[in-house]
């Protein structure tokens, strides 16, 4: 195994070598494909994903449609090529009291990355996800650990990426795909000098495993686990009382979607003691019951559900609201429980994300209190806030507390459904994440594989295109300062006029000679 493990990673290598230097334009063709190719397998990729993972064939039309738009969505950035930060200083020769040197910097790629297959999401976060996706538009080779859990479903698309591959006339190795259950094979593509950085997405206990692993290096790597959330959710006291029907059937809908196995699952609510606040309590019950429980992902995801609830539900300060009846193996009943935020304080077990259907509502005795509870939470990948006009007005120091635990701050909506967009930030402060400062999802996944690389005093026919003098891909660059679109030289002669009048004297000399103008 691991002579085998060792020759991918040398291919990986040997792919990066020549595919750092692959234009945004030949990217963006072989993103194109990609996403082209897993369209072409139709109804067969839809219903194999369901049959691995129980979740039904309508769920894969959309969530392929995401996956390849993702795909496109990444080659058009690359095709544009703002997005590798270009930075020129021109040089300043006669700067007292030493000369200024012509410095010029843009982002690079990284090398081979190791992507870790999701099962909850087996085409948007899996073998061409959204970290396969940003790494190879970045420029970096691919090696995908393929989840066991969806088999078939990893090598129908891992197939419709090698035919992109091929179409394209990239390098054949430029994205490997490795198979197996054991957990060892992930350590050792962690731990390979030649691996450069890594992308998880899954538990907590699992992120930090690989993230050790990393650490452990005789060259340390980065990480990017996207791990566990509770995504908490404040519900403000105006907007309880106009719309708590509404909001039952928003969350109810939200806590139970893909069986709650979505890592922005609202899995707690905060709320001040209130008539209203048992009102919308009372409904969201109501609403519980009548979605259908089913079966979720695999039978590891389901156990520790279940082991999950227990631990919760068997603490004596917490009360069941609503639990289903839950029939046949691997189904996920939703359960809505209710425990003061004097229990949740004292009783940490009850922070901790439980992945599925289920959510937790703490209820404060005032605003003081509801403030130190929400003082008290981890780094989240959301964080939700229901409220009038009016109770936004009333309560802005909990958003300034949200902006320091999470990635995401959702004004009066859900947190579940991550929108693909350049704005979006799907990461959060541990436990959400490993870093923090990077997202998952959305055009700026590309900068976790990539680093800044300095060009100082280097001759313009050297440079790479980006940061050539006449800007020959017409990218937006900062250029002293300012942003433009246009030449350097054009920019350096339009902020300095006075070194224009010396070339003008000697164009003209050149055109007209000296007595025909006197």
């Amino acid at each position: 195994m691991i002579n085998q493990l060792n020759k991918i990673m040398e291919q990986a290598y040997e792919a990066f070598l020549s595919y750092q230097h692959v234009s945004g334009k030949d990217k963006k063709e072989f993103l194109y494909s990609i996403a082209e190719e897993i369209e072409a397998l139709g109804d067969e990729l839809l219903q194999t994903a369901s049959e691995e993972s129980n979740l039904p064939v309508a769920r894969f039309a959309g969530e392929r449609g995401r996956t390849c738009g993702q795909l496109r969505a990444f080659g058009d950035l690359m095709a544009e090529g703002t997005w590798v930060e270009a930075v020129i200083d021109t040089a300043i020769p006669d700067r007292k009291p030493i000369p200024k040197p012509d410095m010029r910097k843009m982002l690079v790629p990284l090398g081979p990355i190791l992507v870790f297959g999701a099962s909850n999401f087996p085409l948007a976060y899996s073998t061409a996800g959204g970290d396969t996706a940003s790494a190879l538009a970045s420029g970096c080779p691919v090696m995908v650990k393929g989840h066991p859990a969806h088999p078939r479903t990893s090598n129908l698309v891992s197939g419709a990426i090698q035919r992109a591959v091929s179409r394209c006339n990239i390098h054949p190795h430029v994205f490997q795909h490795v198979e197996g259950t054991s957990f060892e094979i992930g350590k050792i593509l962690t731990q390979h000098p030649l691996t450069a950085g890594v992308g998880f997405t899954g538990s907590l206990s699992g992120g930090m495993a690989i993230y050790h692993y990393a650490q452990q290096r005789e060259v340390p790597i980065p990480v990017f686990s996207e791990m566990g959330s509770t995504n908490p959710v404040i519900l403000l006291k105006d907007a309880l009382h106009h719309n708590a029907p509404g909001l039952a059937k928003s969350f109810a809908a939200s806590i139970t979607m893909g069986v709650g196995q979505f890592c922005t699952n609202p899995g707690i609510m905060l709320g001040v003691k209130s008539s209203v606040l048992n009102h919308f309590t009372s409904l969201l019950a109501l609403e519980l019951s009548m979605i259908p429980a089913y079966k979720m992902l695999h039978e590891g995801i389901h156990k520790n559900y279940t082991t999950g609830l227990d631990k919760v539900l068997y603490d004596k300060g917490v009360e069941t609201v609503y639990h289903a009846h839950a029939e046949g193996s691997l189904t996920g009943s939703p359960v809505l429980a209710r425990v003061s935020a004097e229990t949740f304080l004292r009783n940490p077990d009850l922070h901790h994300e439980i992945f599925g259907p289920f959510s937790l509502i703490v209820v404060c005795e005032n605003k003081n209190q509801l403030t130190d509870v929400w003082k008290i939470l981890q780094g989240q990948l959301t964080t939700t806030i229901i409220g009038t006009d009016h109770d936004l007005e009333l309560n802005k120091d909990l958003i300034s507390i949200a902006k320091n635990i999470a990635g995401r701050i959702v004004f009066n909506g859900v947190p579940t459904g991550v929108e693909v967009s350049n704005a979006t930030v799907h990461g959060g402060p541990y436990p959400a994440s490993t870093d923090g400062r990077f997202t998952s999802v959305g055009m700026e996944a590309v900068k976790r594989w990539v680093r800044p690389l300095c060009y100082q005093d280097c001759p313009d026919f050297l440079l790479p295109d980006e940061l050539k003098n006449k800007n020959p891909l017409g990218i937006l660059r900062k250029v002293n300062g300012e942003y433009s679109r246009q030449s350097s030289v054009i920019i350096w002669l339009e902020k300095d006029f006075s070194v224009l009048m010396p070339i003008l004297v000697a164009i003209q000399s050149d055109w007209w000679p000296e007595e025909d103008l006197n």
